[in-house]
């Protein structure tokens, strides 16, 4: 019997990747991997280009019977009434906006407290953001993209008639749309995205399901102003925003049989896609209780929770899930190159490391990293620096300094468990992901810093997989995702020490 194949698409900061998968089993068939160039603003059409490149690599798609898109979150793609990319796409990683998203929270906080709100406007600020749309604007967010836009570029402004995410554009061009004529209609009404990278753009409140163009006329304003004119007002609502699918809704169209789906009968169908974050969660299978955290450049804690959180100081992102659900996040700017730095500073390789922390004891016989070597975000503190604390003639050696960078480390990302944690989500399982993951010493002592048994899935391309089976789910018509396997490396078990996460919290405070 001839399989029936998916294809997932990974259109990260870095590449592009294209699984092509097994519908029933998720076994991978086939795969391929194109690079997107470097910078924190981008020409869409490169990453049109990588799709098609990497999708030749796997093979092509004309076997695919539906696709799903998986991307970076709030990068903001501004198109005008022909279809046309108006400006380079501002990606989450340019900084540009952050005096922008300052600017979004004094406005919001502008108007005098009332109930249980702050008295101060900045924080108040901050609580109105959060209660609205989950989140405190930082410049990773569309929203300020777009105020950028409005404040240095009044010019393109003007030109907006859809503004879209990574992802959302890429599956548009994989339906046949793209710019047309002078005149000629580019179907912009057939953009549409998911609830877990619409609710990273500030400006769709993903607890009701619902776009906030309130909030997107904000965006609009080129002045500081309190509260958006009612022509801005007007503008925000003429905007074109993609449909928000459901989770296992296909997209009103089908994709291009140039593209995909040419020898499947009624062609490729193609699921909502999704950010990156929330299509991981996907492709390990996580559920209600589950929290991932990722230790890569920087660290990522993510829960599936069954109801929206809140966090009114705004270290929290409230974003939505791929499967109705919502992902609350916490990021720390510092994860495996604290490893590095450790490194760096003994003059040893990941293995010389690694024995070097384990020969010590807990606690690194009482010094404590606070590892904030570039500043932090959470807790939010952007000009911190590292301090490495507690030092004496007698426990100042080379073990101790190991497991102290080791431990400083996992202390990070407790802070962000545990601040989820108080926000109402169950945590009962830590999966542990990420090219920090691979440390013997940071698998050996994560148990015990974070408090929990850890489970190690293997290494692999989880956007990619989470998108391919969004796609398999929305062609089975199922009420559930397919019960794909997970390939886990090892479950590692200690007893909890809360005493050196109790040291690290009072040094850093």
């Amino acid at each position: 019997m001839t399989s029936i194949l998916v294809a997932g698409v990974d259109t990260s900061t870095q590449s592009c990747k294209v699984r092509i998968t097994d519908a029933a089993t998720g076994a991978l068939v086939r795969f391929g991997q194109a690079k997107h160039p470097d910078g924190s603003t981008v020409n869409p059409e490169a990453w049109w280009e990588a799709f098609l490149d990497a999708a030749k690599q796997a093979g092509g798609l004309d076997d695919v019977a539906a696709i799903s898109v998986g991307g970076q979150q709030h990068g903001m793609v501004l198109l005008d009434k022909q279809g046309r990319v108006i400006r380079d796409a501002m990606l989450w990683n340019d900084t540009s906006s952050a005096p922008q998203a300052e600017e979004l929270i004094n406005e919001l906080g502008a108007a005098p407290a009332e109930g249980d709100e702050p008295e101060d406007q900045h924080a108040r600020g901050i609580v109105r953001w959060v209660r609205a749309v989950g989140s405190s604007p930082v410049a990773s967010y569309t929203l300020t993209k777009i105020r950028w836009v409005s404040e240095h570029e009044p010019q393109n402004a003007t030109r907006i008639a859809a503004v879209c995410l990574p992802h959302d554009w890429l599956s548009w061009r994989i339906a046949g749309f793209g710019p047309v004529a002078e005149g000629e209609d580019a179907h912009l009404d057939k953009l549409f995205t998911d609830r877990s990278d619409a609710s990273g753009t500030l400006y769709f409140d993903a607890a009701n399901n619902e776009y906030r163009t309130d909030l997107l006329a904000r965006g609009l304003q080129s002045e500081a102003a309190d509260a958006p004119s009612d022509a801005l007002l007007e503008a925000a609502r003429n905007i074109v925003l993609p449909t928000v699918l459901q989770p296992r809704e296909a997209a009103p169209v089908t994709a291009s049989p140039d593209i995909a789906g040419r020898n499947v009968d009624g062609g490729c169908i193609i699921g909502p896609g999704g950010g990156d974050n929330a299509m991981a969660s996907l492709g390990l299978g996580m559920a209600v209780g589950d929290v991932s955290v990722s230790l890569g450049t920087s660290g990522v804690a993510a829960a599936i929770s069954e109801k929206p959180v809140y966090d009114l100081d705004g270290s929290v992102s409230g974003f939505a899930d791929c499967t109705g659900h919502f992902l609350p996040l916490a990021c720390t700017i510092n994860a495996s190159r604290i490893l590095d730095a450790g490194r760096e500073i003994l003059g040893v390789d990941y293995d010389e490391l690694t024995d070097l922390a384990l020969s010590s004891h807990p606690g690194a016989g009482g010094i404590t990293l606070v590892p904030y070597f570039d500043g932090e975000r959470t807790p939010n503190r952007p000009n911190a620096t590292a301090s490495l604390t507690g030092m004496t003639l007698r426990n100042a050696t080379r073990p101790n300094i190991a497991r102290a960078f080791v431990e400083g480390l996992l202390c990070s990302q407790r802070d962000c468990l545990e601040i989820i944690r108080s926000l109402g989500a169950k945590l009962d399982r830590i999966l542990l992901i990420g090219g920090g993951a691979k440390s013997r010493a940071v698998r050996t002592l994560a148990p015990s810093v974070l408090g929990m048994d850890i489970t190690c899935p293997a290494t692999d391309e989880y956007v990619a997989i989470g998108a391919a089976r969004q796609a398999a789910w929305v062609l089975s018509g199922n009420e559930a995702a397919p019960d794909w396997p997970l390939s886990i490396d090892e479950v590692v078990t200690g007893a909890p020490d809360d005493s050196v996460y109790a040291a690290y919290a009072k040094t850093r405070n």
